[in-house]
């Protein structure tokens, strides 16, 4: 049995010798812990070492861990927990106890385990002292290490944050960020960089909403503290506001008012060059340690590298997407009769470009051909490829073949050419007079279609294999889709970098996709950039090119309308095309009586054409003005042999169709061309329910 004194605990003679029991027992108590009841008594001096009166502890133990830090408390716990369980006669441990004040001090205890004589545990005595100042320096020296560590974990994580910054604003975001440089304590940054001339560009401008006039761009020689370190490639300490007074009596004036009081200024040099600076500004700080000093200058270092890689990087990135958007289409032509819109969006993932593009090519006859692609890669070839098969196409579809022949022949460019690149395609070639619109479809997405009401959606359209490909595996045939566009009614062609995100599905893209056009803005143009705003708050690793066509109101050519279209031998799907053009002339031009008459003698002449001559022919449907509007219909082949009619007799199985001509048009002829000749039949129309005919104003 330990007796509990009104001072200090008497200490049996074998307590272990150790460097505590040394101190001076001034501010210490002692206390006597009993294991079955779990009662602790603490005598007046131990109350006092722990700073509590003695209305205010009530003899339990958990009381007092309660006013310890959790972890403390806990490591108190464990050291007594071992010392029971593993037959220790003694234990020692510090901690902080949180006084009556709600000041933390430091505390030791020591204490000693006593069992019965099978060696069960029954009580635990000991003291309890301050060693507040025996912990003081310590405590302090632990502090500072904190902090060192700390500051260097920052110049750590910022240098390793900045690895992956590619640009310069990145490399702004990173030091800006809220666990980056304010762990310095600095309030704001500002960051110059130096380009010819001696000039030095302020890209980061400090506080918010405190920008200097005159301080954009700045020289060398100027009396700025940002001038001094880059012509002096020495780093600037400005201690006090009244040393920023002193040194720089130009700029002191506005930033007084700010609430800055100290600067650090650091010299960006990389490969023994300047190429900016970096002023870190602070608002509660009077002087710089040499440690800190060593550790800014050092983080000054490793930002500078970073600074040069990223103006590296843009400007490279700069020349190269200058070199794509040369190869785009410098403007998009007027259409009459359609409204277009087109933008360009980089991914920006680097120096390199991808391969998107679009392009607009106005066709004869009130037609125009609308193309969106994508060359696969993203560096300089893929936009190399991507000017050749722009021109290509253009050429292709200027020469008056259908959009499969022109996307087939794309394909054989394509393969022949010394790459081992493919591209993905949609060629549309809308008829605006009649609202038709033949797609071809190249391994691209599926295009959208806006109504007039703001509804959108998804236009499934039969594809082929991506352009290169197809040529590559025999497999060149590409279905011809029919889409009919309304007045008002808009098709949106784009890449999928438009609809593709990582880990995300195509088709939840394209109802994302939906969604933004359906809520979209009317206008044309505030839609496309609508669509490009969405892309740069999201971000993403690909390019994005978007072509809107909306037909305008009812549209006629000048010419009082006119359709053609070109249909070779050997091509059912030309020829399908064809009769579905003079199927919608018809219907557009209001000559829906007539309707069966005019599409089974067109059919007539352009069998004949492809049956008795060589080389296809030229399908032209025209409206001719007059005091009798007139529905003409003229098919042209190279043959200069001219049609003849004759008697099939009973049992002929050809030999009818002239005859039939001639029995279903109002008037039908024979004209020799330069080349060959022109087959022709006319009917006379008078607008009906089915259309108001054609407006030669357009």
């Amino acid at each position: 049995m330990v007796e509990r004194a009104a001072g200090a605990l008497s200490l049996p003679d074998d307590w272990p010798a150790s460097p505590e029991t040394s101190l001076a027992l001034t501010r210490m108590g002692s206390f006597d812990w009993d294991l079955a009841s779990g009662l602790c008594h603490l005598d007046p001096a131990a109350l006092d070492v722990l700073g509590l009166r003695p209305e205010e502890y009530d003899g339990r133990r958990e009381s007092l861990t309660a006013r310890m830090p959790p972890d403390e408390a806990a490591r108190l716990d464990a050291k007594v927990a071992t010392a029971l369980k593993d037959g220790s006669e003694h234990y020692g441990v510090y901690f902080r106890f949180r006084r009556s004040d709600a000041t933390l001090c430091w505390t030791h205890t020591q204490g000693r385990v006593l069992r019965d004589g099978t060696g069960r545990p029954l009580r635990i005595v000991g003291i309890v002292r301050d060693a507040t100042e025996e912990l003081a320096d310590s405590a302090a020296r632990m502090e500072a290490d904190a902090v060192r560590r700390r500051r260097t974990s920052v110049v750590e994580s910022t240098t390793a944050a900045l690895a992956h910054a590619r640009t310069v604003q990145d490399v702004i975001d990173v030091l800006r960020d809220v666990h980056g440089l304010e762990h310095f304590g600095a309030a704001s940054l500002v960051l110059g960089l130096l380009e010819t001339g001696g000039r030095i560009h302020l890209v980061a401008e400090g506080p918010q909403e405190a920008f200097i006039p005159g301080t954009r761009w700045t020289h060398v020689d100027d009396a700025y503290p940002m001038s001094e370190v880059v012509r002096t490639l020495a780093p600037r300490f400005i201690e006090s506001r009244g040393d920023f007074a002193e040194s720089y009596p130009l700029l002191w004036p506005h930033l007084e008012g700010l609430g800055i009081r100290a600067a650090a200024y650091l010299p960006l040099i990389a490969q023994a060059r300047p190429i900016g600076a970096l002023g870190l500004l602070y608002s509660d700080r009077n002087g710089f340690s040499d440690e800190e000093r060593n550790v800014l200058v050092a983080l000054g270092s490793s930002i500078a590298q970073s600074v040069q890689r990223a103006v590296l990087y843009d400007q490279e990135h700069d020349i190269a997407e200058g070199l794509q958007q040369a190869m785009l289409p410098r403007r998009i032509p007027e259409v009459p009769g359609a409204q277009i819109a087109v933008r360009y969006r980089s991914a920006r993932m680097g120096r390199d470009i991808g391969g998107d593009w679009y392009d607009v090519i106005p066709l004869p006859g009130g037609r125009v051909g609308a193309v969106i692609g994508d060359v696969q890669g993203h560096d300089t070839d893929a936009a190399a490829v991507m000017g050749q098969l722009r021109i290509v196409l253009r050429a292709y579809a200027a020469e008056g073949h259908t959009p499969a022949t022109v996307m087939a022949r794309a394909s054989v460019f394509l393969h022949e050419l010394d790459t081992d690149r493919f591209a993905t395609c949609m060629y549309a070639e809308a008829d605006l007079s009649t609202g038709v619109v033949q797609v071809v479809r190249a391994g691209h997405v599926d295009p959208l279609l806006r109504d007039t009401d703001g509804s959108c959606r998804r236009v499934p359209v039969d594809g082929g294999l991506p352009l290169g490909l197809s040529a590559e595996f025999g497999r060149l045939e590409y279905p011809v889709s029919t889409v009919e566009l309304d007045p008002g009614q808009t098709l949106l062609l784009f890449t999928d970098g438009l609809v593709e995100q990582p880990g995300a599905d195509l088709d939840d893209g394209m109802q994302l996709l939906t969604s933004l056009v359906r809520g979209g803005p009317r206008d044309l143009q505030r839609l496309a950039d609508h669509l490009c705003e969405v892309v740069d708050d999201r971000g993403g690793d690909d390019d994005v090119a978007i072509l809107l066509l909306r037909r305008r109101g009812a549209f006629t050519p000048q010419t009082g309308g006119r359709l053609q279209q070109h249909v070779s031998q050997n091509d059912p799907e030309a020829l399908v095309s064809a009769r579905h053009m003079v199927r919608a002339a018809v219907r557009a031009w209001g000559a829906g009586e007539r309707a069966d008459d005019i599409e089974l003698a067109a059919d007539e002449l352009i069998t004949n054409a492809l049956l008795h001559t060589d080389g296809g022919a030229i399908v032209t449907a025209r409206v001719l003005s007059g005091p009798e509007r007139r529905l003409r219909v003229e098919v042209e082949d190279r043959s200069s042999a001219l049609p003849r009619r004759r008697d099939a007799g009973e049992s002929g199985v050809t030999g009818r169709g002239l005859l039939l001509v001639d029995r279903l048009a109002d008037t039908w002829g024979v004209e020799s061309r330069g080349t060959g000749k022109c087959v022709w039949c006319e009917f006379q129309v008078v607008a009906g329910p089915g259309g108001a005919g054609p407006r030669p104003d357009g």
